[in-house]
């Protein structure tokens, strides 16, 4: 499929078959999509939680108002936010984009003092809004990865995120969860899978000058 027959083939799936499972190779693919996914400033202030595990699936399950995807999908991923953006964040970005690319602290100081001075004059509210923001700029590359790739989804808002991350242990690792993608393989008797999709007309949604 070229990439317009893959977004064609894509639909945001209601039941994956649970005895179907992605291989290694898809989801590495999936978790260098993410890394890959541009992010304000290049910070990165999220992360990706990989669930395999089926027990654990089945717990988040009774949280996510038992939306049946959680359980049936090979597995799912929980973007998360970092909840601590602060000077040794930021001087751990410019070290390691230092050591990558073979710059100077010449070339590298002016930005770093001013992301330092712009974070330093944030509210934690406002630093967490921006990093929510950059979540679903990750999901929607994520999502077009999986339909490239032949891979089922479903984005997810509809959890408990404080019960998720209680589960998940995320306060220790000062994270917060945002989105859940459940991933894997359509099951055959989704009854959303054999729907035309509805879009409207191009012309409506369009504005050329």
């Amino acid at each position: 499929m070229n990439t317009l027959q893959s977004l064609e083939w894509r639909y945001a799936c209601k039941k994956f078959d649970s005895d179907k499972k992605l291989s290694e190779s898809q989801i590495d693919t999936l978790k260098n999509a993410f890394n890959l996914t541009p992010t304000s400033f290049g910070l990165q202030p999220i992360k990706m939680i990989v669930i395999n595990d089926q027990e654990l699936k089945d717990k988040i399950f009774h949280h996510s108002y038992y939306q049946d995807q959680v359980k049936t999908c090979s597995h799912l991923l929980v973007l998360c936010i970092d909840t601590v953006i602060n000077e040794k964040s930021i001087d751990n970005y410019f070290d390691y984009e230092k050591k990558v690319r073979g710059t100077t602290e010449d070339i590298v100081g002016t930005f770093r003092k001013q992301l330092k001075d712009m974070y330093g004059g944030m509210t934690a509210e406002s630093i967490e809004r921006s990093s929510v923001y950059q979540t679903y700029i990750v999901l929607g590359n994520l999502m077009t990865v999986c339909a490239i790739e032949g891979i089922d989804s479903c984005p997810m808002e509809g959890f408990i995120p404080k019960k998720i991350d209680e589960i998940l242990n995320l306060k220790e690792k000062n994270l917060k969860s945002v989105l859940m993608l459940p991933i894997g393989i359509r099951a055959e008797d989704d009854i959303m899978s054999g729907m035309k999709k509805v879009r409207k007309p191009l012309k409506d949604m369009v504005i050329e000058f």
